[in-house]
């Protein structure tokens, strides 16, 4: 049955992202690339889920983020003191602590990696990789590397030198790249808050699986020669190491606390709405509540059983309208109550930037480096969102196939 409502699922993600496709005809030629990249994305689920090695290698990484946390510990300790202590009671559990801080330290790791150039190395590789791949240039292919280890505003900024001579089609790939990814420098908060083989699996699907989405949404042929030659792989020269290390460690700062105000932000607006919902008379449905049955038949399609499809959808739309760590927050305690196939399918739906305020970062973030780009990127904003979140559906689906 699983393969079956996997089937269907993958149709219908497919089907939902052919509707909004730019040109039809040119989609339907890419399905030699589209099939590979759904075998691959069936190939690594697999690996990771079914696997002794799969299993093997998520466990090094996640004792390895384990490490790392450990080490952002003890730096927060030494500023906090015994709120992060075992002595401090139930202060251990406070979200700034267990999951904020840990972006600062992880930020600081990038920085590293970044000036010692091993990390534009890896980007790189894994760029002339994809290519050979997805049947897209190397800008695209590069780009999709980045994306899935950079922030969505950092992301854009190798790319500074290419922003003027991309076309809206090439533009919308790249922007949906961005928001179909996550930044490394807060793979370790999902860590701490979804189990570590989610949070990777979702990186690796959502890579391939946004040139999916694309090439079906946005598929497009040009006479394009991109030999990478005014990539910047080196946005930090002319600094000095302790330049750069004080540079991402300040944007880890800054991380925290956009997302600590974005969460007091958002989770106190709809605990607002839900109770002004109960308000209508004779109501017993909170603002969650009715987005969860209007989401409900999308949540069934790509393979949640029907009996849980309503919270799933809610926590969907949850994830939709406000952002990744709201929805998770949310699913957290009622992640028991739901079967581990759902689990699972909703786990690596929230590993991603697919919300409506991500349309704001990333389309300031490339008009900072090129505003008559950053104004093409506003424009398709709500086209943007919806083929990212085609991204995250189409990578559910690929993992209830083995559940």
């Amino acid at each position: 049955m699983s393969i079956v409502m996997g089937i269907v699922g993958v149709l219908f993600v497919m089907f939902l992202a052919w509707i909004a496709s730019t040109n039809r005809k040119l989609a339907f030629k890419k399905w030699k690339n589209i099939l590979i990249l759904v075998a691959l994305q069936l190939f690594f689920a697999f690996l990771f889920l079914n696997t002794t090695w799969g299993q093997t290698v998520i466990g090094w990484l996640a004792d390895a983020f384990d490490t790392l946390l450990g080490f952002a510990r003890e730096g927060g300790l030494f500023v906090f003191g015994d709120l992060m202590s075992d002595n401090g009671g139930e202060a251990t559990d406070v979200f700034l602590f267990n999951v904020l801080v840990p972006i600062i330290f992880i930020s600081a790791i990038i920085g590293i990696l970044s000036y010692t150039r091993i990390l534009p190395f890896i980007i790189k590789g894994l760029g002339i990789l994809l290519t050979r791949i997805t049947g897209l240039p190397y800008i695209e292919s590069y780009n999709g590397a980045a994306s899935m280890m950079l922030g969505q505003s950092e992301v854009f900024v190798s790319l500074k030198n290419q922003l003027p001579r991309m076309t809206t089609a090439r533009l919308y790939t790249l922007a949906a790249q961005a928001m179909s990814s996550i930044s490394l420098s807060i793979v370790g908060a999902f860590f701490t808050m979804l189990e570590p083989q989610f949070v990777l699996i979702a990186i690796v699907l959502n890579l391939f699986g946004i040139y999916v989405i694309v090439h079906i949404i946005n598929p497009y042929e040009e006479l394009i020669v991109d030999d990478g030659a005014e990539i910047s792989t080196k946005p930090e020269a002319g600094k000095s190491f302790f330049q750069v290390l004080g540079d991402y460690i300040i944007d880890g700062g800054k991380i925290v606390l956009i997302v600590g105000a974005m969460l007091i932000g958002f989770i106190a607006l709809i605990n607002l709405l839900n109770e002004l919902f109960l308000l209508i008379p004779g109501s017993s449905l909170t603002f969650q509540d009715i987005l969860g049955y209007i989401f409900m038949p999308i949540a069934f399609l790509i393979g949640i059983p029907w009996n849980e499809a309503q919270i799933a959808g809610s926590l969907m739309a949850t994830k939709l309208i406000t952002n990744e760590f709201v929805a998770i927050i949310e699913f957290q305690p009622i992640a028991e109550e739901v079967s581990r196939k759902t689990q699972a399918m909703l786990s690596v739906f929230m590993i991603s930037f697919a919300n409506f305020g991500s349309i704001g970062i990333i389309a300031g973030s490339v008009k900072g480096l090129h505003n008559e780009s950053g104004d093409k990127v506003a424009r398709f904003g709500l086209k943007l969102v919806y083929g990212a979140t085609l991204v995250s559906l189409l990578t559910a689906t690929i993992v209830g196939f083995f559940f």
